[in-house]
C-alpha cells in the first residue's frame, strides 16, 4: 500500500492569496490586449453605415485604452490636425499619440452626439465629447480614402458643462 498525502489549506488563506494576487502589487498596469480586436480595413466601399463604423472604432479604441484599435481606422499616411496646429502625420504617429503599446496615463472617453457622411465627397462630420485631462466638446471634419481616414481635422472647445448644457435650446 502506497502512502497518500493530502494538502490541506486553509480556505481564508486561499481566499487572501487571490486577493493579494488580484491588487497586482510591482506589475505594470494591464493595458488591454491590442491584438484580438481587427479594426478597420482598408479597400472598404465607404457607405454612411460604413463612416458609422469607423468613428465608433476609433471612440471604442480610446474609450478602452486600446491604441491599435483606434489606429487602424487611419490610413498610414494619415493627417490628424486641430487647427492651427500641424498636426501629426502617419498611422505610426497616431497609435503613439493615442497611447501606444504602454497606454494613456489616464483614460480617455469619447462620445460621438451626431455623425453625418457626404459619399460622394467621402467627406463625414461629427459631433462630439471628449474627456482626457479636461473636457471638450468639439466637431470633427475627416475625409475617407479607400475605406480609411486620410484626413481629421477637428475645432474644439473646453467646457466643464455635459453636452445638453454645453448646446442650450439649440438641440436636433
Amino acid at each position: 500500500m502506497t502512502p497518500s498525502f493530502r494538502w490541506l489549506i486553509p480556505v481564508d488563506l486561499i481566499v487572501l492569496l487571490l486577493a493579494i494576487s488580484s491588487l497586482g502589487f510591482g506589475l505594470p498596469p494591464t493595458v488591454p490586449d491590442q491584438t484580438t480586436t481587427p479594426g478597420c480595413v482598408p479597400g472598404v466601399q465607404t457607405s454612411r453605415e460604413h463612416f458609422l463604423y469607423i468613428m465608433q472604432t476609433i471612440a471604442d479604441g480610446w474609450n478602452t485604452g486600446n491604441a491599435r484599435l483606434a489606429a487602424s481606422c487611419f490610413a498610414q499616411d494619415a493627417i490628424y490636425s486641430a487647427p492651427p496646429s500641424s498636426g501629426r502625420r502617419g498611422r505610426n504617429s497616431l497609435y503613439e499619440y493615442f497611447g501606444g503599446a504602454r497606454g494613456r496615463a489616464l483614460p480617455m472617453h469619447m462620445t460621438w452626439h451626431n455623425l453625418l457622411f457626404d459619399r460622394k465627397q467621402g467627406i463625414g462630420v461629427g459631433e462630439y465629447t471628449f474627456r482626457y485631462r479636461v473636457q471638450t466638446h468639439g466637431l470633427v471634419i475627416v475625409k475617407i480614402s479607400n475605406g480609411l481616414i486620410r484626413n481629421w481635422r477637428e475645432y474644439e472647445t473646453q467646457s466643464n458643462l455635459d453636452w445638453t448644457d454645453f448646446i442650450g435650446d439649440n438641440r436636433f
